[in-house]
């Protein structure tokens, strides 16, 4: 298993995932799923190489995304330097088996690599297993942040309040 960054040639699974991804929030019943993203910006985020793919004999098993900066959803808490992890993704067929854990192990030596202090993550508020789940890979609720002007994120970031999670690096 290695985790590498993603290329324009793997947009279509990326998005598989994505898709695979939004019907199992729905499958959940807590009335919160991604919306949909646009294509150009993932594109960007390839070119930018922050799109990140986790590949097991040759098949993109999970995908994330990361960046340095999030102050739409940390508000002043942008300002400590944050590695911030976005839209994990994992197949079907490889659910269960811990990609976070790996995402997470990866991240914190990314982070230090780059003079993070934080590794960080946001989910819709209410999804009790999921913030269980995040707690248990190392993270720290901080609470729930509402985005009175969510213009410029997903579409799925202007329903309601964000469960927030940190870790320190």
């Amino acid at each position: 298993m290695e985790i590498i960054n993603s290329t324009i040639t793997d947009i279509d699974d990326i998005f598989y995932l994505y898709e695979e991804g939004t019907n199992y929030q729905r499958q959940q019943g807590t009335g919160r799923y991604w919306k949909g993203f646009e294509r150009s910006v993932v594109e960007q985020e390839i070119a930018e190489k922050r799109q990140w793919k986790l590949v097991e004999d040759d098949v993109t098993v999970c995908v994330f995304v990361t960046t340095f900066h999030d102050p739409l959803i940390w508000g002043d808490k942008d300002q400590e330097p944050s590695l911030y992890l976005h839209r994990i993704a994992t197949h079907p067929a490889y659910r269960g088996r811990g990609f976070v854990k790996l995402i997470v192990d990866w991240a914190r030596q990314y982070g230090l690599e780059h003079g993070r202090q934080y590794l960080r993550l946001d989910t819709g508020a209410g999804n009790e297993k999921l913030n269980n789940y995040y707690v248990s890979c190392g993270f720290t609720y901080t609470g729930v942040v509402s985005i009175p002007n969510p213009e410029g994120l997903p579409a799925h970031y202007k329903d309601g309040g964000f469960a927030t999670f940190e870790l320190l690096l």
